[in-house]
């Protein structure tokens, strides 16, 4: 079971630096993921902002209500608001 072989260290001093090279460039490959992913979210966070959100408030007395299907299952199709002389008019 005790194959050893024994490797002459030209070959091994060449494979550690084959390594070496090969760690670096994984290195350089993890750093250039990482700046591209960064500049990514960058790039989708600015182009999220470029809109402009705002809320709107319907005022039930500015004619909030059209359509409104009331208890009595009658189409409340009123544009004008809830004034008493719309609601006499029933």
């Amino acid at each position: 079971m005790e194959d050893n072989k024994s490797i002459s260290y030209v070959v091994y001093e060449g494979t550690m630096a084959r390594f070496e090279r090969t760690i670096k460039r994984l290195i350089f490959v993890i750093v250039i993921a990482v700046i591209a992913l960064f500049a990514s979210n960058m790039a989708w966070l600015y182009a999220w902002n470029q809109y402009d959100y705002s809320d709107v408030v319907v005022d039930s007395e500015d004619g909030g209500n059209a359509n409104y299907i009331g208890a009595s299952g009658i189409i409340n199709n009123n544009v004008k608001g809830n004034s008493e002389e719309s609601n006499k008019e029933k």
